[in-house]
């Protein structure tokens, strides 16, 4: 017996009217009847960064969501966030608020005419043992080239944030497989390191690099990171910022998200959402 699966691809946290910015983003609108294994499957099989899969919510929730990589299941993740919400919006004809239930917990995201923002969760923090020299080896440079105190942060995923000394670090930066694994991995086992520099009032720019197999991958827009961007603020004291964010250029993906520390200390992640496809697989 055959199953045809509908999926919409979208691009998430879009630069302007670049129908080829932001990070694409597979979202499968009904996944009710799907193993593990056949999720897993399907996320191999499209490749990308994420894709999601939409089960009926309840409880407070407007849809419970699963994120899988091509190699493995995450906990949660900024852009598939928004994307999905953007789908189950759509579906239900809910309102300008939507509650998707992953397994970090239940994440409210709210859309104001095209820009969407989801509310991290509250952050928690670890201190880095690696040394200066070692991280800087991890991402091609030297020790010169960091810059404030690194931090673990979660917010719903854990990830390395590290600091560099100016953008042009940033551009310069590597991600050594290698190191990578020795370096940067997280108590779940997964490899990322989140780099970064401000660009100016208010700006930033970024680069996320993961390890996939044997290699060092590049993410063109990472909403996990850039929350626990906001929670390494946190953790510094500083409340009431607001940050533009810039993504993905290296990788041919330009992209803007939007962080904000209210003062109250919660993290919010915004951006643009743009749907660029249809389609139906055929199980």
């Amino acid at each position: 017996m055959t199953t045809d699966l509908t999926y919409r691809l979208l691009n998430v946290f879009t630069d302007g009217d670049d129908a080829f910015s932001g990070n694409p983003l597979c979202v499968f609108e009904d996944a009710r009847g799907l193993s593990d294994a056949q999720m897993q499957d399907l996320a191999r099989q499209f490749n990308l960064s994420e894709t999601t899969f939409v089960f009926p919510g309840g409880d407070g929730a407007t849809a419970s969501v699963r994120i899988f990589t091509p190699s493995y299941e995450l906990p949660f993740a900024g852009h598939p966030t928004l994307g999905t919400a953007y789908v189950v919006r759509a579906l239900t004809g809910t309102g300008d608020d939507v509650v998707l239930r992953v397994p970090a917990g239940d994440i409210p995201v709210h859309v104001d005419g095209d820009r969407w923002t989801l509310r991290a969760n509250h952050p928690s923090t670890r201190a880095v043992t690696a040394s200066t020299d070692d991280l800087a080896a991890m991402v091609g440079l030297t020790a010169d080239s960091l810059g404030a105190q690194p931090l673990w942060v979660n917010t719903g995923v854990e990830q390395l944030i590290l600091p560099l000394r100016s953008v042009a670090d940033v551009r310069r930066a590597q991600g050594d497989p290698r190191l990578l694994r020795e370096h940067a991995s997280t108590l779940g086992g997964e490899s990322l390191v989140y780099v970064w520099a401000p660009t100016g009032e208010g700006e930033i720019e970024s680069r996320l690099f993961f390890t996939q197999n044997a290699a060092a991958i590049e993410d063109p827009a990472t909403g996990s990171a850039c929350a626990n961007l906001g929670g390494w603020f946190h953790a510094r004291g500083e409340r009431a910022i607001s940050r533009r964010i810039r993504q993905g250029a290296a990788v041919h993906r330009p992209s803007v998200l939007e962080l904000t520390v209210d003062p109250d200390g919660e993290i919010f992640v915004s951006g643009r959402v743009r749907q660029v496809a249809t389609g139906s697989f055929t199980l």
